[in-house]
Formats: C-alpha cells, sequence, structure tokens
C-alpha cells in the first residue's frame, strides 16, 4: 500500500450535510495528489510517462492549479485574470514547461498551494452551494464545480498512481 490505513491524512467520511461532504471529497483528492509526489526529486517528478504523452506528476500538480485557478478565480469569483500555464498558442504549457529544475518545482507547489488556498476561502465564504458563475456564457453552480473538481482529481489521480508506479514500483490504493 502507498501509506499504512493508520497514517493516511485523508478523511474517513461521516460528513453530515451536502456541502461538508463534497468539501471533504475534494479535500481528499487534494491530499491524494500531494501523496502521489511525495519524497519524489525534481527529475522524478517531471519524469514523463510514455512517448508521445508529455504527462508527468510535475505536469499534474502544474495542470491542476490551472484547474483551480480557472474554475474558482476565473468562473465563479469572476476575476478577470490570465489562465495559468496556458495560453491560446500554448494550450499544453503545464505539462510542455514541466522540467526537472527545482525551481519550477517549487513554483507549481507554491502556486497548487495559493489556487487550493484560494479555493478553500471561496467554497467557506460562499453563502451556498448556488452560487453561479459564468463559463462561456453559461451559469454554474458552486455545487457543479465541487462535483467536477472531484471528478477531475479522481481522474488526475489515477493517472498519478501509474506515473508513480512507473517511477519507484509504489501503487495506489
Amino acid at each position: 500500500m502507498f501509506v499504512h490505513p493508520d497514517d493516511d491524512p485523508r478523511s474517513q467520511g461521516g460528513c453530515e450535510d451536502e456541502p461538508a461532504t463534497l468539501t471533504a471529497y475534494l479535500s481528499d483528492q487534494r491530499r491524494t495528489l500531494e501523496m502521489k509526489c511525495s519524497g519524489l526529486d525534481p527529475e522524478a517528478l517531471a519524469r514523463r510517462s510514455v512517448p508521445p504523452s508529455n504527462m508527468s506528476l510535475l505536469g499534474l500538480v502544474r495542470h491542476m492549479a490551472g484547474v483551480e485557478h480557472a474554475w474558482f478565480r476565473r468562473v465563479l469569483a469572476g476575476q478577470d485574470v490570465p489562465r495559468l500555464y496556458r495560453t491560446e498558442n500554448d494550450r499544453d504549457r503545464d505539462f510542455d514547461g514541466a522540467l526537472p529544475d527545482p525551481e519550477v518545482v517549487a513554483e507549481a507547489w507554491e502556486t497548487w498551494h495559493g489556487e487550493v488556498a484560494f479555493a478553500e476561502r471561496f467554497v467557506r465564504e460562499a453563502p451556498d452551494l448556488d452560487v453561479r458563475g459564468t463559463i462561456r456564457g453559461e451559469q454554474v453552480s458552486l455545487r457543479e464545480v465541487l462535483v467536477h473538481m472531484i471528478e477531475e482529481y479522481a481522474r488526475h489521480n489515477g493517472h498519478a498512481d501509474l506515473l508513480r508506479e512507473r517511477i519507484d514500483g509504489r501503487v495506489g490504493q
């Protein structure tokens, strides 16, 4: 197992209501990504999966920082800020720019932690799950975004399992 059940920092359920359930599940998915990346040096974090894929654990951290940023800052909070790790001409900069450089790794984690903190604060201060944002002219609720984020992390944590197993043989649970 990746971590002994007694040492697992993720929640064990027991949520009382919908907001607590959604935020606990999202928090657990975020912790899972951190766990999959723990203890690795920049070279291992930036190691690509299998050609032609450009996927790496570091790329996933950068990608998820961008996803957090897009949904919580841009869509729900309505902030007019540029996308992270993505431009009109380079939509894969999150993965392409995931280089085995300690400064790139430190910046990625700092950005990801900052975006997670912003999202957690936004959710905590929201009056309810019906808070709305706009994406491509369509309304989306905080509830929908939380469910989407759980799905997005779960899918990419599956990728992280395979990447980590390729790096050092550790498998997920």
